[in-house]
């Protein structure tokens, strides 16, 4: 175990063997750290949280030469709270904020500049990239894939595997990269794929499969390849 001395830890921790705490990283009351655990520089981990094994909450971002958009240079410290729970495996990096009893599944990515409001799930081997908000009570199953600068507001369902992208061109350094908007309540079933910059309307439902190019009002149906109204 290493635990740098300016790092803080509340009462009633429960630290496993092989972790590592760096400096000005600060755990409230009642956290359970598994073994094996990294928390980096300035991390803020709220009360009656759990981390299990081989998790690593902070890490920086980094970029090579060919990636059009490079990182935040500055960013503010991972910030968990209370009542979160973050599986096996997971990787939460700094400049993100995880609200109120978030749960976090195994292996699960989440990358800088990324909100995740109350109550929210985030399922198994999902992914989510940098600059996205994510509302409260949202479901996001297992696989999926949340593009860079996407917004999802509270309440919406993701099935598993779905996916979603934000650059029209595919990496040619053309236009705006902008993800999908997604509306209070909308659900999206099984490998539902949605193209860039869409906006899917309230209480919306996305069939399965389905491939969508285009907006979708609110309370709407769709499905199919394109996807069309139901």
């Amino acid at each position: 175990m290493s635990i740098d001395p300016t790092a803080t830890l509340g009462n009633g921790c429960e630290i496993g063997e092989f972790v590592v705490i760096e400096e000005d990283v600060e755990i409230g009351d009642n956290v359970t750290i598994d073994h094996h655990v990294v928390i980096k520089a300035g991390t803020k981990v709220g009360d009656d949280v759990r981390i299990q094994a081989f998790t690593l909450l902070g890490k920086q971002p980094a970029a090579n030469k060919k990636m059009a958009r490079k990182p935040t240079a500055t960013l503010f410290p991972l910030t968990v709270g209370a009542g979160v729970t973050i599986g096996s495996h997971v990787t939460l990096y700094h400049g993100s904020i995880i609200a109120d009893e978030v749960f976090i599944g195994d292996h699960v990515s989440i990358r800088e500049e990324v909100e995740v409001g109350r109550r929210s799930v985030i399922g198994r081997h999902a992914m989510v990239e940098p600059k996205t908000t994510i509302g409260q009570s949202v479901t996001v199953q297992t696989g999926c894939y949340v593009t860079a600068d996407t917004t999802i507001e509270d309440f919406v369902f993701l099935g598993p595997c779905v996916s979603m992208s934000n650059d029209k061109y595919m990496g040619s350094g053309k236009g705006v990269h902008t993800g999908p908007y997604i509306k209070k309540g909308a659900k999206l079933g099984n490998h539902a794929t949605l193209l860039p910059s869409i906006t899917i309307g309230a209480d919306a439902v996305i069939g399965a499969g389905a491939v969508v190019t285009k907006d979708v009002a609110d309370s709407t149906v769709v499905v199919g390849n394109p996807a069309r109204r139901k």
